[in-house]
């Protein structure tokens, strides 16, 4: 089980986009990369072709995961994550700060 996860609300931690928040959109386990939304935005040159009037657009690009800290949805802190097991066995994450349960 993975410490963040898509549609958690996240704040970047170190790097030009110090401080921002945004919603994960797409996960990149092989990479360790995140995509998260209104951070790392670059511009990029498209070429025009038949669908595309082509021009230079701004996209997101992934960010590596340890820049990242989850936001805790009852406390509203960044907050490091942990796990504990319920008594039917299920795995949960749950926050460090104020160990309430992060569905």
């Amino acid at each position: 089980m993975k410490k963040i996860k898509k549609k958690d609300l996240v704040i970047v931690i170190s790097g030009d986009d110090k401080g921002k928040k945004g919603e994960v959109i797409k996960i990149f386990p092989e990479e360790d990369k995140v995509l998260v939304s209104k951070v790392n935005i670059v511009k990029k040159h498209m070429k025009p072709t038949q669908n595309n009037p082509g021009g230079i657009r701004e996209i997101e690009k992934p960010i590596h995961i340890s820049k990242i800290k989850l936001i805790c949805p009852k406390c509203n802190q960044p907050t490091r994550v942990g796990f504990t097991f319920l008594s039917d066995g299920e795995k949960v994450r749950y926050c460090k700060k104020c160990k309430e349960m992060i569905i």
